[in-house]
């Protein structure tokens, strides 16, 4: 079973580099040459080809163990057969080298063992055959040669490996971070509708409370009801401090009040007092809306005025508000940074564009954001209206 599973882990250049292995050594000894030696058994020799080309297929499952079985055969045959080797068996060694090194780092053991098979490889085939000096300098060339491919090969795949782990941990990073973000941004808005409920329960109450004393003295049963909606109210009222002041913390008693549109001017002259121009154009009969849908506008007006501020730095900025008869749209535009070098936000990054995204998704509205085609970065939000 386990052979198997390794073998399923052989590719097709593995098949391929094997056949061509199989196919050079069998055509070798098949053919001969004129540096081929003469063999005693041709058949034998032709299947220690096929044996080769089968080692050379499972070379990277193990190419500790195949390079120390081939060249431990080798030598037994160079030193106690006497017989010498063919161009493929060298060709073979270099191969299983380049293997070897390509896989296992040179300062361990096993990398060490590569270039020590390889040299005890080139000893046997000197004393096995004698050539000339300069043939055995243009093998101990080649193997310098492969041993170093392999080793350049491996620090290639060592480095692409590396790079893909720091990518993998910047990309948890960065959604940790995104996460952290959302978080964040859902907790802020849960305290400012938590505000938006007690403003609006208070006021229930204290209505509650002049209607009661506006009701006639044998109107007991009415006084009662209305008797317990203010007494149900202020317990609400009470539970609703209590909850904003552990979404809040420690110091941050009593209920602030909230921002909405009818407050854009004062955050339009703290952008300009800031740098920026800013144009505000009103389309469409202002209606009232919904505390909070107009707080959650307000915020994606000054979270965009802040993100143009902070990446395009001074600039021109448009505000277009629209009162549709079924949607709130606001159209934030600027014109992108007068100095050029400066970016532009990500379409997806920032973590005012999550807090925006959060909000639109909250009335189950429409967001898009991102660069213009010439220049410039657009905020677009559609926040569907109840129907009137």
């Amino acid at each position: 079973m386990r052979w198997r599973q390794a073998l399923s882990r052989v590719g097709a250049v593995d098949y391929l580099v094997a056949g061509a292995v199989g196919l050079f050594a069998v055509t070798e000894e098949l053919i001969g040459g004129t540096d081929l030696p003469e063999r005693p058994s041709l058949a034998l020799w032709v299947a220690a080809g096929i044996v080769t080309a089968l080692l050379v297929l499972v070379r990277r499952l193990a190419p500790f163990g195949v390079m120390a079985a081939y060249t431990g055969v080798s030598l037994a045959v160079f030193l106690l057969a006497g017989q010498e080797a063919g161009a493929w068996q060298w060709y073979t060694q270099l191969f299983l080298l380049f293997t070897l090194l390509s896989e296992v780092p040179l300062a361990s053991p096993k990398g060490l063992f590569g270039p020590v098979a390889t040299a005890l490889f080139l000893a046997g085939m000197a004393i096995s055959y004698h050539n000339e000096f300069a043939e055995y300098a243009i093998a101990v060339s080649m193997a310098a040669i492969a041993g170093g491919a392999g080793l350049g090969v491996r620090r290639h795949r060592m480095r692409a490996l590396s790079a893909d782990r720091r990518s993998e941990t910047l990309a948890a990073q960065s959604e940790l971070l995104v996460k952290e973000a959302v978080a964040e941004e859902q907790a802020r808005l849960a305290r400012e509708l938590h505000d938006i409920v007690a403003h609006s329960v208070s006021l229930m109450v204290m209505q509650a409370g002049g209607v009661r004393r506006m009701l006639r003295d044998d109107q007991t049963r009415e006084r009662a009801g209305l008797a317990l909606i203010e007494e149900t109210g202020r317990g609400a009222v009470e539970e609703l401090r209590r909850m904003l002041h552990l979404l809040r913390g420690p110091g941050t008693d009593g209920l602030t009040p909230l921002p909405g549109l009818a407050r854009l001017d004062d955050l339009v002259e703290q952008a300009r007092s800031a740098g920026l121009d800013v144009k505000v154009d009103v389309e469409g009969e202002p209606v009232p809306l919904p505390a909070g849908l107009d707080l959650s506008a307000y915020r994606i007006v000054q979270e965009s005025l802040t993100n143009a501020l902070k990446h395009a730095g001074p600039t021109a900025v448009t505000v277009t508000i629209g009162y549709r008869p079924y949607e709130l749209s606001l159209d934030i535009t600027d014109a992108g940074p007068r100095d050029r070098t400066r970016a532009a936000p990500a379409a997806a990054g920032g973590h005012g564009l999550i807090g925006m995204r959060e909000r639109v998704a909250l009335f189950r509205g429409d967001l898009t954001a991102g660069p213009l085609p010439e220049r410039g970065f657009a905020v677009r939000a559609a926040l569907p209206l109840s129907t009137r």
